[in-house]
């Protein structure tokens, strides 16, 4: 199933060509570009969208001379009514400077005597001619008004000659292939952009209301095309049975499930489905077991070493939420505290495989003060609560080991958040929300170097 769009932009830069769209909202959005240090050229990209831009250049162009060719005319016709309300002042004024000649021929004529009474007659006249000062402003500003559409007519006329000169160089089959062969490294580019930095997440999609105020529901990232598989388990402890639907479809529209029996009860609600297999904190332990649904059989099982569990160093709402698995971009990673760290927390990136710990990191964030976390590209992201206002408020990155205060709002609909997954495929979050199963996208920051393209 498809998912609401994420907030997009893409900018690629590639020696002097840059690709710029006509249309921003049928295609791709510039963000920014800029060089490093030793002069290679950076491209900034927020997110993209998987859909392509579906019009040739052609039709584009063609569209935006129409809409000048319209702005012009509307132009025209305001000047055209300025022009006749202002004739109408300037025939008056003619009236009135016959009137003043032949007073003045009279005063030349019999000065002495005249001379008083043509006074006011004059000065009569005069203040009947002020009101068209600000007539004779106006024609000056058309007149400027005029030079400008000369000017945007010679535009426009450089313009349609470029075109025509375009259009005889490249017949529509040839742009068609410039815009495939477009569209191909527009999403070779698209592969290379998995990672990036949180910038902003959207307001939540209700998917489903099911299940009781605790529980975790989730897709497989690494699921092969065409399997759009749900997995649901309602509750945090004492329960060994997971749901599956065959598709988010079946997932929001009917209760068609088949029941996987796992071999022990699971621990909090930061099981994840990955690869085919379940992850998940057996019970009371601070073990991990790894079950094939292929096999319906534990293909794995370690223990965490030092791992807190059994309520020891959960997240702030509770439930046996010791230890969290999730996974990212980059794979498996399990998430908890130890007495060695302070009850804070503990990063851990583990095999899938195996369940051994790679390597991991140590941070400064009390697990027990943290609403919920997830993974992004290397990068734990943790709320500030589970229920009312929510945010997320600190990121720690795996790949630099330094960590940073943020504020990102995350819409909490339904006041207690007990689960809260990204998943890699998706790009979203996945959420359980005080017994709704609860979607959230996300717009992540990305820095690709040329090079890389």
């Amino acid at each position: 199933m498809g998912l609401v769009t994420i907030s997009q932009f893409l900018l690629i830069h590639m020696n002097t060509m840059t690709v710029l769209p006509a249309n921003p909202e049928e295609s791709w959005q510039v963000y920014s570009s800029a060089q490093d240090s030793e002069g290679r050229c950076v491209c900034t990209v927020v997110a993209p969208q998987q859909s392509m831009c579906s019009r040739d250049a052609r039709t584009k162009q063609l569209r935006q001379l129409l809409e000048k060719v319209q702005n012009m005319t509307q132009s025209i016709q305001v000047l055209d009514q300025r022009t006749q309300r202002d004739l109408q002042y300037v025939e008056k004024m003619e009236v009135q400077l016959r009137g003043l000649e032949t007073k003045f021929k009279e005063v030349e004529e019999n000065h002495k005597q005249n001379i008083a009474k043509q006074y006011k007659a004059i000065k009569a006249k005069m203040e009947a001619l002020r009101p068209l000062i600000p007539v004779l402003e106006e024609y000056k500003a058309d007149a400027k008004l005029v030079l400008q559409f000369k000017e945007e007519v010679r535009n426009l006329t450089s313009v349609l000659s470029e075109l025509q000169e375009e259009m005889g160089a490249y017949d529509y089959e040839e742009l068609h292939n410039r815009v495939s062969n477009l569209e191909e490294r527009l999403r070779a580019c698209m592969q290379k952009l998995a990672c990036g930095k949180l910038t902003g997440i959207s307001d939540p999609i209700t998917i489903k209301t099911s299940g009781s105020r605790f529980g975790s529901w989730m897709t497989d990232p690494l699921a092969p095309e065409g399997d759009t598989r749900v997995w649901y388990m309602d509750g945090y402890h004492n329960n060994r049975f997971v749901r599956e639907y065959k598709s988010m479809h079946d997932f929001m529209t009917s209760d068609n499930f088949t029941s996987h029996r796992l071999p022990h009860p699971w621990s909090g609600t930061g099981q994840v489905v990955y690869n085919g297999s379940i992850y998940f904190n057996k019970f009371q332990s601070h073990v991990i077991i790894k079950f094939d649904f292929r096999t319906s059989s534990i293909s794995k099982s370690r223990q965490l070493d030092y791992a807190g569990f059994n309520n020891a160093y959960h997240y702030a709402w509770g439930g046996h939420s010791d230890i969290d698995l999730m996974v990212d971009e980059g794979g498996l990673w399990a998430v908890y505290a130890t007495n060695q760290n302070a009850g804070n927390i503990v990063i851990s990136k583990l095999n899938p495989n195996t369940l051994q710990i790679i390597k991991s990191w140590t941070t400064n964030h009390p697990k027990r003060s943290a609403g919920e976390s997830f993974m992004i590209c290397g990068t734990l992201y943790v709320t500030n609560g589970y229920s009312g206002g929510t945010k997320v408020y600190y990121a720690y990155s795996t790949n630099s080991s330094t960590y940073e205060y943020i504020d990102i709002p995350l819409q909490n609909k339904y006041s207690h958040i007990s689960m809260l997954d990204y998943n890699p495929h998706d790009r979203a979050l996945y959420a359980w929300n005080n017994g709704h199963q609860v979607l959230y996208n996300v717009t992540l920051f990305h820095v690709i170097r040329s090079e890389e393209l």
